[in-house]
């Protein structure tokens, strides 16, 4: 099996409200500051999302998940790269399209506390 057979086929991006809409109305979106500034947009796969909100994310509201088919960039556009305890996290070098979201929802969570993850309609 190969290196990309592992890699899931879906990330997920933590936006605010404001982020949210943005995507909705003008179909991309560029990054928040955090992304601007690192030069890419950090998504996280399905495990590593609950880590991500409660560590950058902890006691905003308003805040929406988006599910992201990877499949649909360009290798070049995007990139797993080690971070956090050196798990490998999918980078996107190009604008969020919102043509590539295939779900996305306000953030929800489980009972447990896990995230719920979007489902399309």
């Amino acid at each position: 099996m190969s290196d990309a057979d592992t890699k899931p086929l879906t990330a997920y991006k933590v936006l605010t409200g404001d982020q949210m809409a943005a995507l909705e109305r003008d179909g991309s979106f560029a990054g928040a500051p955090v992304d601007l500034a690192d030069g890419y947009i950090h998504l996280s796969t399905a495990d590593q999302l609950a880590e991500t909100i409660d560590k950058h994310f902890a006691g905003q509201d308003d805040l929406h998940i988006v599910a992201v088919d990877l499949a649909a960039y360009a290798d070049d556009a995007l990139r797993w790269e080690p971070s956090r305890g050196g798990q490998l996290f999918p980078h996107l070098y190009a604008p969020l399209l919102l043509e590539t979201a295939v779900a996305y929802s306000p953030l929800d969570r489980h009972d447990d506390g896990s995230v719920r993850l979007p489902v399309a309609g």
